[in-house]
């Protein structure tokens, strides 16, 4: 096996490509060699960059022509109390972030919840998601393709579940654009994400479909998933998981902690994350949810881009007679236990952090707590910053902790 050096000249002669090395040498000698070239060509230095205690080869399934790293600061916010349909305890939640403020802002958040006996959390709908377009004549013909899938349920669901030992297909919902037909399809895909296991499934239901109707497939996905873009769909319909956190807070404790009244904190929440949402055309109705579920995507291994779904988010407050009630509705949130970057040695140590990693019993059981652990956390940035609007104090926080 070549070392880095010469590799490196191998690679500037034009023997070999940079996306070869792995051919030529094992997967830390590869990378060094490639960020060695980059540097070069680059005239800078990345020797930080260089610095990893992962194994370049652990990382193989997840990256390509890697160089290196890029280090994160992590740090964790709690405890964290939830009650969920998965778990009833309290976790600190692990959030990677550059943001200054943010892992101060939801451990305050936290314990709001601490004092108001703990956040309640349940996930209300489990459907990832992938819609293939097909070609068909006209309407007419477009009008038969979708009864006969809807005739035809029992015969898709055995294709598509024949590609997976976990995977379950819950709803396929047509949808007819002139000669354009879109079959959104949804599974309860368990602890995983589940992007894959859904794109693998339904293009085996796609032949089925082409087999049995007039329909042409264009695309496996003709973008009525909607995958990791602004999407309405996701909002209504809801993505992977459809999760709610919510709390009820004593009026004292609102006062104590949030340094503002329960009737400040709900008109605040009314004007800034309905009505101003609302004029904005936003999709999401939230002050800053997508801050969290960001945070906790990067520290335990999720698709990063899938925080466009995750800030698909309605928050709500009510300031009642003895008590305000506060939650927080994600419609569309991806989250996985196992497979994907929960695979990586420190993704992996930031599910260990919160007891989980890998697979639940039952399935599909880690990445329901995961969800309600992010909304939850979600749910106490949300409150966070809410007390820190209606009491002035944003400016001062952020300029005492950097931001």
């Amino acid at each position: 096996m070549s070392d880095a050096a010469e590799l490196v000249d191998r690679v500037r002669d034009g023997e070999i490509a940079l996306h070869e090395l792995e051919s030529h040498a094992d997967a830390d000698t590869a990378t060094a060699a490639r960020r060695r070239l980059v540097a070069d060509e680059a005239e800078t230095a990345l020797d930080t960059v260089g610095e990893y205690a992962i194994d370049a080869a652990d990382a193989e399934p997840n990256i390509e022509n890697m160089i290196g790293t890029v280090q994160i600061p992590l740090g964790v916010a709690g405890p964290l109390p939830v009650a969920g349909d998965r778990a009833d305890s309290e976790t600190h939640l692990p959030l990677a972030t550059t943001e200054g403020a943010l892992v101060a802002s939801v451990n305050r958040g936290c314990a709001v919840l601490r004092a108001a006996d703990g956040a309640n959390a349940r996930v209300t709908k489990r459907a990832m998601t992938r819609a293939p377009v097909f070609r068909v004549a006209d309407i007419v013909e477009a009008e038969a393709v979708v009864e006969w899938v809807r005739d035809n349920r029992d015969a898709l669901a055995d294709a598509a579940e024949a590609t997976t030992s976990h995977g379950e297909l819950v709803d396929i919902t047509p949808y007819a654009v002139g000669d354009s037909v879109f079959l959104r399809f949804g599974y309860d895909t368990k602890d995983a994400m589940g992007m894959n296991m859904a794109t693998i499934a339904t293009g085996e239901a796609c032949e089925v479909v082409e087999s049995e109707t007039t329909a042409e497939l264009v695309a496996l996905s003709g973008n009525l998933c909607t995958d990791k873009k602004p999407a309405a769909i996701n909002a209504v319909e809801g993505r992977g998981r459809s999760v709610t956190a919510d709390v009820r807070i004593p009026n004292d404790v609102v006062e104590e902690r949030l340094h503002a009244s329960p009737d400040a904190i709900a008109e605040l929440n009314t004007r800034k994350n309905l009505i101003g949402s609302a004029k904005a055309g936003s999709l999401g109705f939230n002050a800053h949810a997508a801050n969290v579920v960001a945070a906790a995507f990067l520290a335990t291994g999720q698709d990063a881009a899938q925080v466009v779904e995750g800030a698909n988010a309605i928050t709500t407050v009510e300031a009642r007679e003895d008590e305000l009630y506060a939650s927080v509705s994600l419609a569309s949130l991806e989250v996985g236990t196992v497979g994907g970057g929960t695979k990586l040695p420190t993704q992996s140590e930031g599910l260990s952090v919160l007891g989980l990693r890998g697979g639940g019993d039952p399935p599909g059981a880690n990445a329901d707590r995961l969800a309600e652990v992010i909304a939850a956390g979600a749910l106490a940035g949300e409150l966070s910053l809410l007390g820190a609007l209606a009491s002035r104090h944003l400016s001062s926080a952020h300029a005492e902790l950097g931001r």
